[in-house]
């Protein structure tokens, strides 16, 4: 299985990293933020750098559906993942185009009140995981996979 592992960097990086167990065995590649703490982190792994920000610079939005497509065609990954933030959002609304599975987790620290990212791709997602029982209510359909960290 081919992996794109699309994410934020600082927290949302931190969570996918710990999900390592999981897509440490697989084929992967990332999309992430041009900052030096997803250059560190991710240091050995392939990765294609984001405009940032995101859905708050419509220019940058529109660069990175662009950077979404042309990523997606080249990687032609089985799944594209992500833990946010708004870097889902050209990834998983083109994802199937290439066919791609999209899965999505919440953020932890999305306790009591859905994200702004997660509402923007809850559309978009085959699968859709919280980390808190309570946020099934703002998501039906969604999976309770408890805490990730």
């Amino acid at each position: 299985m081919k992996i794109l592992i699309a994410c934020s960097s600082g927290g949302h990086l931190t969570q996918a990293l710990a999900l390592r167990e999981w897509w440490g065995e697989h084929e992967r590649c990332w999309a992430t933020f041009p900052v030096e703490d997803a250059r560190s982190r991710l240091s050995e792994e392939k990765v294609y750098e984001i405009h940032y920000p995101t859905v708050r610079n419509v220019p940058n939005l529109l660069r990175n559906f662009g950077l979404a497509r042309r990523v997606l065609a080249a990687e032609r990954p089985d799944v594209v993942f992500s833990t946010g933030a708004a870097i889902a959002l050209p990834f998983f609304t083109q994802a199937r185009f290439f066919g791609a599975r999209t899965v999505y987790l919440e953020p932890v620290d999305r306790i009591t009140s859905p994200g702004l990212s997660g509402r923007l791709v809850y559309p978009f997602a085959d699968e859709f995981l919280v980390q808190w029982e309570q946020m099934r209510e703002f998501y039906p359909g969604s999976r309770n996979v408890g805490v990730v960290l």
